[in-house]
């Protein structure tokens, strides 16, 4: 069996369809030693190469459903594979894979918790992560004080960060006791510390940030930090709903029971008359 090239990358999890796409224009794929060209299909026979680094495609081709998980990420985790201080990162407990690579949709600076989604699906994780896409993220936001209703809605109209205009498209008063106070804010898309920094451009100093919903997925509290798990069939078609992709097939249910071996029914058969006759 045969498939496009940049169709079986992006299902693999090296990156999407269009990022593919400009790797083969630049020259970066090559298949069986020759540079690859817009179009070309490949089997599992074929040598694929990104970078001079060869990459496995069997399981892509194979149709393998992907899988997508959801994180519960505490502080002091780093958003990337390695870090080079030896800091733990949120690769470190996600389970391991031998032919496909969870991929992170989205970030979380190290002093954020809350919910990260994974999946092996690179167009999906590139729908999600498009500002296009619009996709809301929630989050609950202890701050110092409650906030005067000016500065809420110079945070909803917009305010002008170093990299461009941002703003929240929902502020709820979430209530606290003592000094601090709780707010949950939506906004629809994923820019480098914008929550903190919005906040910050009130002279409002965020003191714990938790991410509790990314589009239709939300944190539970059930899932503790540092734990994962599955996604839901609901979960999933609601996910590639919400990125404008078609839901995979459904993943086969497991089951325990053993093929038998020739001539294990006879005996078990056998074994069965015996005991009835020894009850009769």
């Amino acid at each position: 069996m045969t498939e496009r090239l940049q169709k079986v990358l992006a299902r693999a999890g090296y990156g999407s369809r269009r990022q593919i796409e400009s790797w083969i224009s630049a020259g970066r794929i090559t298949i069986n030693g020759k540079p690859a060209e817009l179009g070309i299909t490949v089997s599992a026979t074929d040598s694929i190469c990104i970078d001079d680094k060869p990459v496995s495609v069997a399981t892509s081709l194979a149709r393998v459903i992907p899988r997508t998980l959801i994180y519960h990420k505490p502080v002091g985790e780093l958003t990337t594979r390695s870090d080079p201080e030896g800091r733990p990162t949120v690769f470190d407990k996600l389970p391991r894979m031998k032919t496909a690579r969870w991929i992170a949709i989205g970030r979380l600076d190290m002093n954020t918790a809350g919910l990260l989604l994974f999946t092996t699906d690179g167009e999906l994780a590139n729908r999600l992560m498009h500002p296009s896409s619009e996709i809301e993220r929630e989050y609950a936001v202890r701050v110092l004080g409650k906030v005067d209703g000016v500065a809420l809605e110079q945070l909803l109209r917009g305010v002008e960060l170093e990299d461009g205009m941002a703003a929240f498209t929902s502020i709820r008063d979430a209530g606290g006791r003592g000094a601090n106070h709780w707010y949950h804010v939506i906004l629809k898309e994923g820019r480098n510390r914008e929550v903190r920094r919005l906040w910050e451009s009130q002279g409002v100093k965020v003191s714990r940030l938790i991410r509790v919903r990314f589009g239709p997925v939300g944190l539970s509290r059930q899932l503790r930090p540092g734990h994962h798990r599955a996604l839901t069939r609901q979960e999933v078609v609601a996910l590639y709903r919400a990125a404008g992709l078609k839901p995979p097939p459904a993943a086969a249910r497991r089951t325990q029971a053993r093929r038998s071996r020739p001539g294990t029914r006879a005996r078990t058969d056998a074994s069965s008359q015996r005991r009835r006759g020894k009850l009769q």
